[in-house]
């Protein structure tokens, strides 16, 4: 059992996205799948019927989770917490580049940094910020 877990919290302008975005970043690595939703009830408090009311799903063979919240927060995500991927070829850091960057906002372009041949951050649509690394 993996002990540590990330939770990803869909509220504000990105209520109601949780499932949206777990079916893209699936689709973006081998080894992952969404493994169990439960939806919101009507009635039920903190959602909407049919939005994320639990979630869990894998991506490379790590554990995630994810929920859609529709109580007023004060924060949502930030890129001072991002998910960091070692890519293995400059083909799967541009692909992940052009799939998770559309419509979402570049904070480092891809380039040579000094510490790495390539490297990218950016936010994707749905706010997550992503660490791409030509490892």
């Amino acid at each position: 059992m993996q002990k540590t877990i990330t939770f990803l919290m869909f509220s504000g302008p990105q209520f109601g996205k949780a499932e949206e975005a777990m079916r893209l970043y699936v689709s973006l690595f081998p080894n992952s799948a969404i493994d169990h939703v439960d939806y919101y009830k009507a009635g039920e408090p903190g959602g909407t019927e049919g939005t994320v009311k639990h979630a869990r799903f894998t991506l490379a063979g790590q554990a995630y989770m994810a929920i859609d919240s529709g109580w007023d927060h004060q924060f949502n995500f930030t890129p001072s917490v991002s998910i960091y991927v070692n890519c293995e070829s400059e083909t799967e850091l541009d692909t992940l580049y052009a799939k998770l960057s559309a419509d979402g906002s570049v904070l480092m372009a891809p380039g040579d940094y000094g510490f790495s041949k390539k490297f990218t951050w950016m936010a994707d649509r749905f706010g997550v910020s992503w660490q791409l690394n030509l490892a």
